[in-house]
């Protein structure tokens, strides 16, 4: 692939600087590769491209089932090059290769396929009588050039449910992807310039969070979707509100597991560990905070021991591996720092620690950590650790564990395990979050709508709504002859 290149108006180009990201294999500490890194001019450049693509172009005046016929193509070249994707994404990030096939990459290639579904049945135009007589004729229209700023963590899933609904309406759009993670995004570009769509359409600037803050302060851009930490977020907005440019933001989470009386612990270990631990715990929507009912604390806390400890963790690009290593030094530190901030603090290690996992010398690995005796105002209760620890927290009663769970600056995500789904159901509707699950973690299923409440940030990815997200609604009325 042009490492040394941007791809910006449809063509790959040289950067206006001499800047390069190196991005560092996780796992064994080496180089992979050097990339382009873009500079104040090259934002420029591509803000530029995608402005006049949507002002002058033919792409927000596709007809819709062309602009769908377009990303079917896009998406059937995705799925010829999954594998190599996968590969990618393993070495940059260190996300173990099976789970990189499952989610990394199959995910956003659903995602790709589903959104062109929503797209052929969606209400572009729509009229209804108006009350005084006119006719009232509705038509959804693109928000205009759209910038979107993704994490290195889930990178081609994120990077999809932004840049396809956009697509989909007739957006243009600049990619920023994060530093750690840009040859996925590379890979990408050349399946774009593959599928032929309209030069500016789709930009891809791999750049740090320089680039990334002219990008969300540009005028020339309509709207701004940001993907990353609630204090990244809170700054994205900032940025935005002085122009009154729109954005939507994905940001941190805290999420609850409440476990009811009546729960099978060994189920309920299992579901926690796939939804907690998957990506060495590095998502945003992970399960981190276990409430248990006194009753039956050990029953359970014992179980979902005896899972982490059974975790292969790893080399990434094995197979058998679980549980990977974290994405940088910086995130190893991070995560074993909040590991002896829990230990000061008064909670016990039931499992895991800091210290390298037997059988490794090297890489920025961390043991799928385990708390107990822990209370929700300790920092590992309350803070995104983003990586493989959990924090078991008991409750004396359901109205306690509803309190706890809420007790939370976050609203991303939660779930509730029980026998009995009706008592689930009760639960759920008493948790402030933008998404649950009931005897499992959230499916990112792509029809229904991903997001959060609180600190988690505002609107929505994935179903329809994501689809709304990038749609400018007009009213016509025509008077009455």
């Amino acid at each position: 692939m042009p490492y040394d290149k941007l791809f910006i108006g449809g063509v790959w180009r040289a950067p206006s600087t001499g800047n390069r990201i190196e991005v560092v294999s996780p796992h064994s500490e080496a180089p992979v590769a050097r990339v382009a890194a873009a500079g104040p001019a090259d934002v420029t450049a591509a803000v530029e491209a995608a402005r006049t693509a949507f002002d002058s172009g033919p792409w927000p005046r596709t007809d819709p089932a062309d602009r769908v016929e377009a990303l079917r193509r896009l998406a059937a070249l995705y799925g010829e090059r999954r594998a190599d994707m996968a590969e990618l994404i393993t070495a940059e990030i260190g996300a173990p290769i099976s789970f990189a096939h499952r989610a990394q990459v199959a995910l956003p290639w659903m995602v790709m396929k589903a959104f062109c579904d929503l797209a052929e049945t969606y209400p572009w135009r729509e009229a209804r009588p108006g009350l005084y007589g006119s006719d009232i004729h509705i038509r959804r229209e693109p928000v205009g050039v759209v910038t979107a700023i993704v994490p290195w963590n889930m990178p081609q899933f994120l990077i999809v449910t932004k840049l396809i609904p956009a697509l989909l309406a007739g957006c243009t759009v600049v990619l920023k992807p994060a530093p750690e993670a840009p040859l996925d995004a590379l890979l990408l570009a050349e399946l774009i310039d593959e599928a032929g769509l309209p030069p500016g359409v789709v930009n891809i600037l791999p750049g740090d969070g320089a680039a990334g803050q002219a990008l969300v302060s540009h005028p020339g851009v309509d709207k701004v979707s940001f993907t990353g930490s609630t204090a990244a977020g809170k700054a994205v907005a900032a940025a935005c509100a002085g122009d009154l440019r729109k954005v939507s933001l994905e940001l941190g989470g805290k999420s609850a597991a409440i476990v009811l009386d009546d729960a099978d612990a060994a189920s309920v270990a299992a579901g926690v560990r796939s939804a907690s631990l998957s990506n060495s715990g590095q998502i945003c929507n992970a399960l981190t905070r276990i409430l248990v009912p006194e009753s039956r604390a050990s029953e359970f806390t014992q179980a979902l021991a005896a899972e982490m400890d059974s975790l292969v963790v790893g080399n990434p690009a094995d197979t058998a591996t679980q549980v990977g290593p974290l994405v940088a030094q910086r995130q190893q530190k991070r995560v074993l720092d909040y590991i002896e901030r829990g230990v000061a603090d008064g909670a016990r290690i039931v499992t895991g620690g800091t210290g390298m996992p037997a059988g490794l010398d090297r890489g920025w690995y961390v043991k799928p950590t385990l708390f107990d005796n822990a209370d929700n105002a300790m920092a590992i209760a309350r803070e995104e650790i983003f990586g493989p620890v959990l924090t078991v927290i008991s409750y004396s009663d359901t109205a306690d564990a509803i309190r706890i769970a809420n007790d939370s600056d976050y609203g991303l995500a939660g779930s509730v395990w029980t026998a009995d789904d009706e008592r689930g159901l009760a639960v759920a509707g008493e948790i402030r979050t933008g998404t649950f699950g009931v005897n499992q973690g959230y499916t990112m299923d792509p029809f229904a709508p991903f997001g959060g409440v609180k600190a988690s940030g505002y609107g929505r990815e994935l179903g329809r709504e994501g689809l709304d997200g990038y749609i400018e609604t007009k009213s016509i009325a025509v008077a009455a002859r």
